[in-house]
């Protein structure tokens, strides 16, 4: 090996560089047996990155559950499976693109769409949907509103020219994502089960093709950028980032899905984070294999390329394959017509080891096993810990008057309509969206049937850090029950686990309570974590986020005619409450933004109530006994009543609850007689009962002729249930105490956005 990039010495700066410790890299050398080239250094360092390894997080990840009958093929593969029924199956993942989109925020975003797109396709899937979730910092930060718009039309350009709608997705804002934003995008496709591709490399002497875009200089050291925190010059980092062509990715997804009616394919792998490197050491490594590439023959679009930069360039829009032998011009006509790049650059060898040539000159020679699978784990100290001290709430703390509050919370950032950020979005382009966003979970038609599948990403990042374990109950529970809400069976999730330093043990406690909580709720709700991702040192000059695991689910409706919305429908519907409300304000938006305090613990979650009130709506929504549906989260049930209240501008009566000791539940005799509960002017009392976060609750609208019988099976089931009040034309009234016109709480959630963007 006598290139330039063999001879370089490797010094301990070069090493730092690299993004590899003392300790790291005296493991390089005793795995290669000798001082390793620059090329096979650069290889190293992607893959034994954060991003690529999950080297401190892979003890923790064991703990989620991973099966159940209907998963196909969890973790470990480009995106997971599900068995939808009828021979189909539904494919998605979700990950990050934080860093990226900080630095440049347009095509940041716009190819961390175009990433996760090609992890779905690359399974033999059509993407049907695309989500995301977005948390930025304050809106008073000099960067939120740059970084806010960059990310959003990147998204929207990518999702949009592409032709796959962006359905929904979550937008919240804190002063923890200042320095380190969060850019989580998610894909669902369909494919048929008996045609499902894998990567894991098979047939000595198979051919290994290169398709798609040309080779060029973006983005390389993304993947090692992507596990490192950001300093003070961030701006330095800007040509780690990808550039992406939403037009080349749909030719590509059009060409895969063409080659993948042959038999042509034995292994296919997305170009993804540490590009023709990871591609080509995972599907190798999965199958115990060698392989040797000829970076000569690899599409170039710039000249005088290096085998470093050729192997650690994050192009976008490329694909590795394996194929059958005498398949090769049978792929390349395909691709051609396609007007993509095709070339044969390898073949799979007996050897367990990556051959790198150039040019006829072998630049590296390096074991795939210890470099692909046995990458360092690392078993960090950690402190999981939780705020355990209750919020005090003073008689001075409630002055402020109900209406007055909910106008506030309604066009909050976090709660405020996110209107001017998914109408960027073309969300009907395929004609299947069912569910347009804005509601508890989006829904898109499985093509050419009447099933639907029903999408929502979920987190409460204040919960979390208040109290990891309780925040990743949440997160799940949450997740679920967005997806009851509409009618639909919770079937599976992902995940996209954003953190800061986990060499902090207070973060490392962060992540592992996060880990223990959803493992918990995966486990009592039979909802597996299928695929996932991981992404850590989320933080600026040693200032971390706030932990925000997003859970990314999928549930299942058989029969679209039976889903239902989250808005009052007409007047005259009697309006049930499901789940106890006892006024938790720990970690509320009322304690946040109405009093200026961020203390306390998370409300906590009953797992068992939480399925047991869950399977109890989805069965009366699956029954017809349902007009509409709405889970209580951020802000709690006055908020939940605003929002049923906008789309069709029907309001609600609704008498006071204070007087009936602990609060709502197992009321069935008030929902059975017609007498009116108390008015009561304690507003005091009253602010614990509307702005509480309580969870595992539902609201339901229903013909008061179905009333007695859902309280008759809410008795024989032992779940909590109250009648709370009825619809009515244009106010929401609380007798006793306030009435505001829907019109005023639809103008209050629908202005803070638009009116932030224009200043």
């Amino acid at each position: 090996m006598k290139s330039a990039a063999a001879q370089k010495s490797i010094t301990p700066e070069i090493v730092a560089e690299h993004g590899l410790t003392p300790e790291e890299y005296q493991r390089v050398l005793k795995v290669m047996g000798r001082e390793p080239n620059l090329v096979e250094l650069g290889i190293f360092s992607v893959m034994w990155s954060e991003h690529c390894s999950y080297k401190t997080t892979r003890k923790w990840l064991r703990l989620l559950p991973t099966e159940a009958p209907h998963v196909i093929c969890g973790p470990g593969e480009n995106a997971g499976v599900i068995d939808i029924g009828d021979g189909q199956a539904a494919i998605f993942k979700m990950e990050s693109h934080n860093h990226p989109s900080y630095i440049e925020p347009f095509q940041g975003a716009a190819t961390g769409v175009g990433g996760i797109l090609r992890d779905v396709f690359t399974m033999g899937a059509r993407p049907i949907a695309n989500m995301n979730a977005l948390r930025f910092g304050a809106p008073e930060h000099p960067k939120t509103k740059h970084l806010l718009s960059g990310v959003v039309a990147g998204i929207g350009s990518y999702g949009n020219c592409v032709g796959v709608p962006t359905v929904g997705g979550e937008c919240t804002f804190h002063p923890s994502y200042n320095g380190n934003i969060l850019v989580n995008a998610m894909t669902v496709g369909i494919a048929d089960k008996n045609k499902i591709f894998y990567s894991k490399a098979a047939g000595i002497g198979n051919p290994v093709v290169y398709v798609g875009s040309k080779t060029g200089r973006d983005g390389i050291h993304g993947a090692t950028m992507a596990s490192a925190e950001f300093g003070e010059n961030s701006e330095e980092k800007r040509p780690t980032v990808q550039v992406g062509d939403p037009f080349t990715e749909k030719l590509l997804i059009e060409a895969c899905l063409e080659l993948m009616q042959t038999d042509a394919i034995v292994s296919i792998q997305d170009m993804g984070a540490a590009g023709l490197t990871s591609s080509s050491l995972e599907m190798a490594g999965k199958g115990g294999l060698g392989i040797e590439l000829h970076l000569d023959k690899v599409p170039m679009r710039e000249e005088g390329m290096t085998p470093y930069e050729i192997m650690l360039s994050e192009s976008q829009e490329r694909m590795l394959m394996v194929l059958k032998p005498g398949k090769e011009e049978l792929a390349r006509r395909i691709f051609e017509k396609w007007e993509l790049d095709f070339a044969t650059i390898g073949f799979l060898t007996d050897t367990g080891h990556l051959v790198l040539k150039m040019h006829g000159e072998t630049v590296a020679d390096m074991p795939i096993a210890p470099v692909s699978t046995d990458a360092p784990v690392y078993d960090r100290p950690y402190q999981v810990s939780g705020i355990r001290d209750q919020v005090s709430v003073r008689p001075s703390d409630t002055r402020y008057p109900i209406p007055d509050t909910l106008l506030q919370l309604l066009s909050s950032p976090d709660l405020c309509s996110k209107h001017w950020i998914w109408e960027q979005y073309d969300h009907m382009v395929g004609n299947d969206t069912v569910a347009r966003p804005g509601g508890d979970a989006a829904i898109v038609r499985v093509h050419g049937t009447n099933k639907g599948l029903a999408i929502t990403t979920d987190c409460t990042p204040r919960y979390c850090y208040a109290d990891p374990v309780e925040g990743g109950k949440q997160a799940v529970a949450e997740s679920w029950r967005n997806l009851t809400a509409v009618g639909a069976i919770p079937l599976a999730i992902t995940n996209c686990l954003n953190f800061g330093n986990p060499e902090k043990p207070e973060i490392m406690g962060q992540i592992v309570g996060c880990l223990q909580g959803m493992a918990e709720a995966c486990k009592a709700l039979d909802y597996p974590v299928i695929s996932g991702n991981v992404s850590l040192y989320n933080e600026t000059n040693g200032k971390g986020i706030f932990p925000t695991p997003a859970i990314g689910g999928v549930g299942i409706l058989k029969d679209l005619s039976k889903r239902v919305g989250n808005s009052f429908e007409r007047e005259g519907l009697d309006i049930i409450l499901i789940g106890e409300t006892k006024g938790h304000l720990g970690q509320s938006l009322y304690l946040r933004e109405i009093l200026g305090r961020e203390e306390g613990p998370p409300p906590p979650v009953d797992l068992v109530a939480e399925k047991k009130n869950g399977d109890f709506v989805r069965g009366l929504i699956a029954g017809g006994l349902v007009s509409a549906c709405h889970d209580v989260s951020d802000g709690g049930l006055l908020v939940a009543l605003a929002e049923m209240t906008y789309r069709h501008g029907i309001g609600a009566v609704i008498p006071s609850p204070v007087g009936r000791g602990l609060g709502w539940g197992h009321n069935w005799e008030s929902l059975l007689s017609s007498a009116p509960l108390p008015a009561s002017p304690l507003q005091g009392e009253e602010i614990f009962f509307w702005f509480g976060e309580d969870q595992g609750c539902y609201l339901l609208a229903v013909d008061p002729a179905h009333s007695s019988d859902i309280a008759a099976q809410a008795r024989k089931a032992g779940i909590a249930l109250s009648k709370i009040g009825t619809t009515q034309a244009t106010e929401l009234e609380l007798a006793g105490l306030f009435s505001l016109s829907v019109a005023a709480l639809k103008k209050a959630f629908e202005s803070w956005l638009p009116a932030y963007m224009a200043q």
